[in-house]
């Protein structure tokens, strides 16, 4: 007896058309400041992204050169690159792009495994103390470049959400960069 709606409301575990439903996503590690369903859409449409590693990468650092000018004299291999031509067209620029590109990936990759995640990009930051001039507020400026070319790169899937869930995820990683770089920094000066 009793109407359909009824019956599958006191059921609970079936949608409407009577399949078993799939059981909520699991719970994130509580150092992941991203739901379940937040770090979903950031991997799910992070491969995208990882299909085009190094156009992405180098339309970041054009970016990141067009709004911070002064950057390039970090980057002995390709500082005298004044154009955005020149930089578009450079191989060593390609080559560090995608690198910080993979770097990224790593990242984003191990939004499932906490321990490695901060493991590995501790260490990246930390080898950021070796570069002459760098200082921690540096990692900053890759944040809006990044975002536009991940921007970019998705195309009408980087809706408001996904633009929100980002904004979470880089901010994420930069601010683990920064631990590894002030762990080495407060190491040497101990």
């Amino acid at each position: 007896m009793g109407c359909k709606l009824t019956k599958l409301v006191s059921s609970g575990s079936q949608n409407p058309s009577g399949r078993e439903s799939p059981p909520p996503p699991p719970a994130t590690d509580s150092r992941l400041p991203l739901t379940a369903k937040q770090k979903y859409t950031v991997t799910s449409s992070w491969k995208a992204v990882a299909r085009a590693l190094e156009p992405t990468g180098i339309y970041m650092f054009v970016k990141l050169f067009e709004e911070n000018a002064e950057l390039l004299n970090l980057f002995t291999k390709f500082r005298e690159l004044k154009t955005k031509e020149e930089q578009t067209n450079s191989t060593a620029l390609a080559e560090h792009a995608v690198k910080v590109m993979q770097t990224l990936d790593e990242g984003i990759k191990g939004l499932d495994n906490m321990d490695e995640f901060f493991d590995y990009l501790h260490q990246v930051g930390a080898s950021h103390t070796k570069i002459p001039g760098f200082n921690r507020s540096l990692f900053w400026k890759i944040e809006a470049p990044f975002l536009e070319a991940v921007s970019r790169t998705l195309g009408d899937r980087y809706t408001e959400n996904v633009e929100t869930i980002y904004k979470l995820t880089i901010k994420f990683i930069i601010e683990t960069l920064i631990d590894g770089y002030d762990k080495v920094s407060s190491d040497s000066k101990s």
